[in-house]
């Protein structure tokens, strides 16, 4: 599936990949006896005896940036496997690989809805052709791949960076569950968003479902990403926050992203009073002065401090009431229900194991 998301990746510099490069691949240039197998977490230095791993060097930028490295790596490694292979099978050869044709082209621009709403079919021919081209190549060569894996003719020792846990502190977010409802929920899915965001209004009804079908074991909290270039998101976001004095924080949170396109400062007192917002006295006043402007920027600030660079980004993992904290994976863009299920029951079945283990 096409996926036209925004990857807001600040590069780290040349010679930061060169370093990860040579890392990942220093046991390719030694003689055959001598091969070891793939170690994604080296030694790096030793200091008075105490060495420094890769993991140590770790943040949310570097682990991305990581990430994205193993993904070519990976590729690149799958073509040279079948690129020596062919030799001795002609099966291997990537020479036989289908191209899209005018049929596929339509039909994927008429069964995308997000592809659709960014031009006609002529206007997004060429890159629809481009990205079907590219699947049509990377399925192939997967094919290939795990055929040469199941026989037998290739060994591979590339792994994936380790996972990178990110704590993350919860403080003024507003939580989905509140009060006393007798659940000790161990999960939380922390989520920092932008109302004129088009992937975090998107990505609200996969929360929606989410909320239903893990409510019991999951909490959920909100805080605030207004990116500069989105006029009136921080005024949205101050907004909602005066909702919430009044106890109407998410079914005005649900208008914003619903009407995030037509309301504005002038026009935003109907849809705060169909939210339910009674004294509408009290919110104008609350608006007015930009009495959550703090708070906002608080949430900002603290998005950025965990390497937030665009919205929306979640961290998904185990929560500490004792501090308040969350400590799991760092997720960003319109998630899909399905990634977001994986995540949660892996850190729903370390929830479960260390509940049974003995005192």
């Amino acid at each position: 599936m096409l996926s036209f998301r925004p990857h807001l990746v600040r590069s780290l510099g040349i010679p930061v990949l060169t370093v990860f490069l040579a890392l990942s691949f220093s046991q390719a240039s030694a003689e055959p006896s001598n091969l070891q197998p793939y170690d994604n977490n080296p030694v790096l230095a030793v200091v008075e005896g105490e060495p420094i791993i890769l993991d140590d060097l770790k943040t949310q930028e570097i682990h991305g940036v990581m990430v994205q490295l193993h993904q070519m790596q990976e590729l690149a490694l799958k073509e040279k496997i079948l690129e020596r292979l062919s030799e001795k099978h002609p099966e291997m050869k990537l020479t036989q690989i289908p191209l899209p044709d005018r049929d596929d082209i339509t039909r994927f621009y008429q069964s995308t809805p997000t592809v659709r709403e960014l031009g006609t079919l002529e206007k997004m021919e060429g890159e629809i052709r481009e990205y079907l081209r590219k699947v049509s190549r990377t399925s192939y060569i997967e094919d290939r791949y795990q055929m040469a894996i199941k026989k037998g003719w290739a060994k591979v020792y590339l792994q994936p960076p380790l996972e990178f846990k990110l704590k993350a502190e919860i403080k003024t977010a507003k939580l989905w569950f509140e009060g006393d409802d007798g659940r000790s929920r161990r999960i939380f899915l922390l989520e920092y968003s932008d109302f004129q965001c088009p992937f975090c209004k998107r990505v609200q009804g996969t929360l929606d479902r989410l909320r239903e079908k893990y409510g019991k074991e999951v909490q959920f909290g909100y805080r605030h990403f207004p990116l500069d270039f989105h006029k009136g998101a921080k005024f949205m976001a101050e907004s909602v926050e005066c909702a919430r004095d009044q106890d109407r924080f998410w079914e005005f949170q649900k208008i914003l992203y619903e009407h995030s396109s037509t309301i504005e400062r002038t026009n935003i007192y109907p849809y705060a009073k169909k939210a339910g917002v009674m004294n509408l006295r009290q919110f104008r006043t609350c608006v007015q002065e930009r009495k959550y402007k703090n708070r906002v920027l608080n949430d900002f600030r603290d998005g950025i401090k965990l390497g937030i660079q665009g919205t929306p980004t979640f961290i998904l993992g185990t929560f500490d009431p004792d501090t308040r904290t969350v400590s799991g994976d760092f997720m960003s863009g319109a998630v899909s229900e399905e990634k977001f299920s994986q995540v949660i029951e892996k850190y729903l079945s370390i929830s479960r194991a260390e509940v049974h283990l003995p005192r």
